[in-house]
């Protein structure tokens, strides 16, 4: 039996006392009752919660769909924004070899699109598409989503042009709501293969729905081992009331005693590069569960070694307003050892022999003292291995750790009432009908 993955909070005990955390976490197991009971706030979006079981009915179908775009294309881009396709992304990042657009031996390409309304990259998106044999999965509950919605006429036009209306229909596959939406009714009227996204389950919170596991299943990823990993963080978490030994809620209570102390800024890092799109991820779920009503941690991410010689100064030395979360891989996929050099001209021949996986454990390790020393709390959270299984676990995790810690500051977790302002002003700037007035106040500011 694998174990699982685990939080440790010795580079915390200096600033949070361990026996505050274990307290709140132990208070914080109502907030578990109320997420199982369905009696807290938010409370029509928890269909995430149990998703690691009922998602099993539907794994066959997405294998086969996946199996089906693989066979009549060689690149498949992945239209959505924010929840939509970070958590695909942060998956398919994560297990993928790092240079996969560049490899020479055959293999599916994943493509982005509808997480931005650039021109200059939607044209070269299409230029790339010119020379590509491509499928399209879009991704929109609504379907009116600006961007992916732009992205999406863009894409279905182009592809209809150069495959033919038949064969793109083929190609196109929709994941919005089960029933409503203009998505919906463009792929009744279009013959499109559909799959839903519950009525019960955010964006952000979407990884183990077909929103993200087709495109991680395109791929060639093994989506039953991140479900399994899933249904075994559920299982030492979800209804877990020994505070002491559930990884979520020391989690969720450690960075909010922190965020207590006077450090409203969260920072995830790892010595991993491969989970830089899982950071990207972690920023959307807790930024958007967490930063409303003037309340929650700010998330941020570092890259490392690699931000050690940017940012690691401010960490070290600058304003005392934040704390790291550390992911901490311990084993890795691949081997290289470091060769010795008979001259030593780079000095290094000390290090001859190692493997390269040690030097950067080390590198880990001494970056957590020193900012330790630095007046910065370190949660680490230790990962046995980078794979299927893990990240599965990881997710969950986090998922329910967001969900735990917006109930602690007292916020509704699962909605996103300020994600609408912008738009409100974009869609008045662009002249949509029915914004007439607010268009008028808007550009008598900006003469």
């Amino acid at each position: 039996m694998k174990e699982n993955i685990s939080v440790n909070l010795v580079n915390t005990a200096r600033f949070i006392p361990y026996e505050e955390v274990i307290a709140l976490a132990q208070k914080s197991v109502r907030h578990l009752d109320a997420l199982n009971a369905g009696t807290g706030a938010g409370s029509d979006f928890l269909g995430w919660l149990s998703l690691p079981e009922q998602i099993l009915t539907q794994m066959d179908r997405i294998e086969r769909v996946a199996k089906h775009l693989r066979s009549v294309s060689d690149t498949t881009v992945v239209i959505g924004i924010g929840g939509s396709y970070l958590g695909a992304r942060a998956v398919i990042e994560a297990l993928s070899h790092s240079f996969s657009s560049l490899l020479r031996t055959k293999h599916h390409e994943i493509i982005y699109a509808g997480h931005n309304i650039s021109e200059d990259y939607s044209s070269d998106l299409l230029d790339i598409l010119e020379g590509r044999n491509y499928s399209i999965v879009v991704i929109s509950k609504s379907g009116t989503t600006t961007e992916p919605a732009i992205a999406f006429r863009i894409l279905k036009d182009h592809l209809e042009r150069k495959a033919g209306k038949t064969i793109a229909a083929d190609r196109i596959i929709a994941i919005t709501d089960s029933s409503k939406g203009a998505l919906r009714s463009l792929s009744e009227i279009n013959g499109y293969d559909t799959f839903s996204i519950p009525d019960n389950i955010g964006g952000r919170y979407s990884v183990l729905t077909p929103a993200g596991l087709l495109p991680i299943a395109i791929m060639g990823i093994d989506i039953r081992a991140i479900v399994k990993g899933a249904a075994a963080m559920e299982e030492s978490t979800r209804r877990n009331k020994n505070a002491s030994v559930n990884p979520s809620l020391l989690y969720a209570a450690a960075r909010n005693l922190i965020l207590q102390s006077g450090r409203p800024v969260e920072i995830i890092a790892s010595f991993t590069p491969q989970l830089h799109y899982l950071a990207e991820w972690w920023k959307q779920l807790f930024g958007e569960s967490e930063g409303k009503e003037g309340k929650g941690i700010f998330p941020a991410s570092v890259d490392l070694t690699t931000d050690l010689h940017s940012l690691g100064q401010y960490i070290q030395e600058g304003q005392r307003i934040l704390f790291e979360t550390m992911i901490s891989v311990r084993n890795t996929r691949k081997k290289i050892t470091i060769p010795a050099e008979k001259d030593d001209s780079d000095q290094l021949n000390y290090l001859s022999g190692k493997r390269l996986s040690e030097v950067n454990l080390q590198a880990e390790t001494g970056t957590v003292l020193a900012h330790n020393d630095g007046n910065v709390p370190v949660i680490m959270i230790n990962v046995p291995e980078l794979d299927e299984y893990y990240i599965g676990q990881l997710i969950y995790f986090f998922e329910l750790a967001c969900a735990v810690s917006g109930y602690i500051i007292d916020v509704n977790p699962f909605d996103q009432p300020g994600v609408e302002a912008y738009k409100k002003n974009m869609f008045a700037l662009l002249d949509k009908p029915g914004f007439e007035e607010a268009a008028k106040k808007l550009k008598e500011r900006l003469k």
